[in-house]
C-alpha cells in the first residue's frame, strides 16, 4: 500500500468514526419517532451531471439506503419513502420501465436474511395501489414482505404507486364498509380518528408523523402524506437535488427537531 492510499485509508476512517461518534451525540436527545422523505431530484440531478435519467434513479436508492442507515443510527424506529406517485406512470415508458425494474431488484436484495432490513429489524411495507405495478414488481414485493414481515424494531414504508388522495379515499371508505358490516351505519361514524385508523400508515402501526423532508428545492407536498402531516409536523423544503442530499442536510434536521421540542418542554 502506498502513502497516498494508506493516508486515504485512514481519513476515510476517521470520518466514519467522527460521523458515528456524531450519531451518538443526536441519539442522547429527543428523536423523532416517524420521518418521510419525498426524495425528489433524481433526474434534475442526472441531467445536471450530463448522464441518463436512469441513472439519477439509481444514485437516488444507493442515497436511500445511506439515510436509512442514519435513521438507524440515530434509532429512528419508522420511515417512509415516496418512491413513486400513481401519476409518474405518465412520464416516458423507458424512464417507468428502469424504476419498476430497479425497484423489483432492490426490495428482495435488501430484505434477503442477513442483509440491510434484517440487520436493522427493519419491516418492509408497500403502500398504494400495487394492483397498477407491473406482474413482476408485485412478486417482488409479496416476497420481500414476507421475508421481513417477522421484523419489530423498525418500519418502512415504500410509498409506490401512491396518491394521499386515494389514501384518504380508501379509509373513508373503510370507516363506511365496517358500520355497514355492522348494520350500524351513521355519519357521526365517520371522524377524523376513525379515518386516521384506516390511513395506510396507521395499519402498519406506524406513530404520528414528525418530520416531513422534501429535496429539489420544491414548496410543496405533491399528493404525499397530505393527511398525516398535521399540526405537529416540522417540514422541510431541501434545495438539495436527493442523490446529493447527505449527512450535513440530515444533521441539522435532527437537531433543529430537538431544539423545537426542548423549547415546547421548556415552555
Amino acid at each position: 500500500m502506498t502513502q497516498v492510499s494508506w493516508l486515504r485509508s485512514l481519513l476515510a476512517f476517521i470520518k466514519v468514526q467522527l460521523a458515528l461518534l456524531l450519531f451518538r451525540v443526536l441519539a442522547a436527545g429527543p428523536i423523532p419517532r416517524h420521518v418521510a422523505f419525498e426524495m425528489d431530484g433524481n433526474r434534475r440531478f442526472a441531467r445536471r451531471t450530463g448522464r441518463p435519467v436512469t441513472e439519477g434513479h439509481t444514485d437516488g436508492f444507493h442515497t436511500s439506503m445511506k439515510i436509512l442507515a442514519m435513521c438507524m443510527c440515530v434509532n429512528i424506529r419508522c420511515v417512509t419513502v415516496y418512491v413513486f406517485a400513481i401519476d409518474n406512470f405518465h412520464r416516458p415508458s423507458e424512464e417507468v420501465h428502469a424504476i419498476m425494474n430497479l425497484v423489483a431488484e432492490k426490495l428482495v436484495e435488501v430484505a434477503q436474511k442477513g442483509a440491510f432490513l434484517s440487520q436493522h429489524g427493519m419491516r418492509l411495507h408497500v403502500l398504494g395501489r400495487r394492483e397498477l405495478l407491473p406482474s413482476h414488481v408485485q412478486a417482488a414485493v409479496e416476497i420481500a414482505e414476507e421475508l421481513t414481515c417477522q421484523n419489530t424494531r423498525s418500519i418502512l414504508n415504500v410509498c409506490m404507486p401512491y396518491a394521499s388522495q386515494h389514501e384518504i379515499t380508501l379509509a373513508v371508505q373503510s370507516v363506511v364498509q365496517q358500520a355497514l358490516d355492522k348494520n350500524n351505519f351513521d355519519s357521526s361514524l365517520i371522524t377524523e380518528q376513525s379515518i386516521d385508523e384506516n390511513l395506510m400508515t396507521t395499519l402498519t402501526g406506524s406513530p404520528p408523523l414528525d418530520i416531513f423532508v422534501r429535496t429539489s428545492g420544491a414548496k410543496r407536498l405533491s399528493g404525499f402524506l397530505q393527511w398525516q402531516c398535521c399540526e405537529n409536523t416540522q417540514i422541510h423544503m431541501v434545495d438539495t437535488c436527493w442523490p446529493e442530499f447527505g449527512l450535513w442536510d440530515f444533521v441539522p434536521i435532527i437537531l433543529d427537531y430537538q431544539r423545537k421540542v426542548w423549547a415546547e418542554s421548556n415552555g
